[in-house]
């Protein structure tokens, strides 16, 4: 009688996928929120055609794999800071409101370098795992807290026209 074929172990990736509950988030990557502040606030920075509710803050667990990005993107009125937990290292480019790119390495290997990383409110910012690493696990910690209202993430196109100086990291890290 011949035996079912046996199933293959799931890879580091995906048991962290599973733990996590993670689902694919608009920039690319894995993410779930796991924490979103009770407490609300007023946010005094954004303008009148947007709601100005906001949590007083957010975080969310957040994997990307080898040859994927997060896309270049902005939290408009909110700081965010990223966090490593486990792989990498995690390449983060930013790019402020006067067009100067940035880029930092968020490491685990706390002798040579840090776990975290703060991009202020209305910043670009775009990461990917550096120099092979299968994955990048970590987190995002959002203050005011998160809201799709506050999130942009043009084309291509947009951000190579605003930006000329800055083509070939912004054609690397952006989507058409």
């Amino acid at each position: 009688m011949p035996s079912e074929p046996r199933k293959k172990p799931p890879t580091a990736v995906e048991r962290l996928i599973e733990r996590f509950a993670l689902e694919p988030h608009p920039e690319g990557g894995y993410y779930r929120e796991v924490y979103r502040a009770s407490q609300t606030l007023r946010h005094p920075g954004v303008p009148p055609d947007v709601p100005a509710e906001r949590a007083a803050g957010s975080l969310i667990y957040y994997l990307l794999l080898e040859g994927q990005c997060s896309a270049f993107h902005r939290v408009r009125w909110s700081d965010e800071i990223w966090h490593l937990y486990a792989g990498g290292p995690l390449e983060l480019h930013t790019i402020d409101a006067d067009g100067r790119h940035a880029c930092k390495v968020l490491t685990v290997d706390l002798e040579h370098g840090e776990p975290t990383a703060l991009v202020p409110a209305g910043t670009w910012q775009a990461a990917r795992p550096l120099g092979g690493a299968e994955f990048v696990f970590g987190g995002c910690t959002v203050a005011p807290g998160f809201d799709f209202a506050d999130f942009e993430m043009p084309r291509r196109d947009v951000l190579l026209a605003r930006y000329p100086e800055h083509a070939a990291i912004v054609r690397a890290l952006t989507r058409d």
